[in-house]
């Protein structure tokens, strides 16, 4: 596969997906104010099974498959909130070897954003991720987490907006394979629309990204073929 359009199966389609940012560090032990999660009647959904159950991870509450409404490409898993536009995106890529370090996190961002057909691109941070707290340490040869901002328009809407992005990229030499984990949130003047039946489904946090991206578990390392 060559440049950009070397993502495993479709390209993401092109619902919008929008994105979000933050400045703090990540995940680092005593964990930062920024990545805890409030306290919420709803419970995540735990060893929620990804990829045929190839793997699996924690959900946060209120997600709904989004392939239980319309197709998604193999390669993807994607989950919407039940009241706003966030949504949460798991995608297996092929390992990008000719870019390393911090500069494969900024590839995947620009090819994202490539695909959204995003007007602008603006990364404000690329940080590493501890590998010490994930469940895939013992695949993972380094991990990323990049925040940045897109301006997209949703589907349908002339619009664009700007958007907040932040990405987790973790990556898997030993099985060829860049697994990319994307949490997106839209403005927030507009994020929420609460009726009374979701009055006590709280928009997702950063600390909702966190833990799906550290309980991440690979259960079958079939998915990725002949080794």
């Amino acid at each position: 596969m060559e440049g950009s359009q070397s993502r495993w199966g479709a390209e993401s389609p092109g619902t919008g997906y929008e994105r979000m940012r933050t400045e703090q560090s990540p995940w680092v032990k005593p964990r930062l104010p920024g990545w805890t999660t409030s306290p919420r009647p709803m419970e995540p959904t735990r060893d929620y099974p990804l990829f045929g159950g190839a793997f699996s991870a924690t959900l946060p509450p209120g997600a709904l498959d989004v392939s239980d409404l319309r197709p998604v490409p193999d390669n993807q898993e994607v989950f919407c909130h039940r009241v706003t536009d966030q949504s949460l995106i798991v995608e297996l890529l092929e390992l990008q070897a000719h870019v390393q370090g911090e500069e494969a996190a900024r590839y995947h961002f620009e090819d994202v954003g490539g695909m959204q057909e995003a007007r602008a691109l603006q990364v404000d941070s690329v940080q590493p991720l501890l590998s010490e707290n994930l469940a895939l340490r013992s695949y993972c040869q380094e991990a990323w987490v990049l925040s940045g901002k897109q301006q997209v328009a949703k589907e349908n809407h002339q619009v664009a907006k700007d958007v907040m992005v932040h990405q987790a990229l973790l990556r898997l030499p030993r099985y060829q394979t860049d697994v990319l984990v994307t949490f997106n949130e839209p403005p927030p003047d507009n994020r929420l629309s609460l009726g009374p039946e979701n009055l006590s489904l709280l928009p997702w946090s950063l600390g909702d990204f966190e833990q799906l991206v550290t309980s991440l578990t690979l259960h079958d390392p079939n998915i990725f073929g002949p080794q």
